[in-house]
């Protein structure tokens, strides 16, 4: 079993168990962390807006054009910005730790 750190706005990080298979979106669900995901992980909002570490970016395949696109609506976007729903969680993942950011936009497409 994997872990995966969650960081709130206030700094408090939150380690929890990440299953291989799962994105971040349903890990963060699991376990109680406020996520959003309003399009419920369909790709069509960045609700689950997520800033992942720098050293940990590059251990993430590329985003596709969609993902992109719908993290071009996202609040606070930064270099290292993903949508929780299209992070998948394998072995090379362990101890990846990423950012809830302050806000969100929601809205869907």
């Amino acid at each position: 079993m994997s872990k995966v750190t969650f960081v709130k706005p206030n700094g408090d990080r939150i380690e929890v168990d990440a299953p291989l298979g799962k994105t971040l979106l349903e890990i963060a669900h699991q376990n109680g962390i406020e996520l959003e995901g309003a399009c419920e992980g369909s790709l069509a909002c960045s609700t689950c807006h997520l800033i992942v570490e720098e050293e940990d970016f590059d251990l993430l395949q590329d985003a596709s054009d969609d993902e992109e696109d719908m993290l071009d609506l996202a609040y606070g976007l930064t270099p290292t910005s993903r949508l929780g729903c299209q992070i998948v969680m394998t072995e090379e993942l362990d101890n990846l730790v990423v950012a809830l950011p302050s806000g969100f936009n929601n809205q869907l497409f």
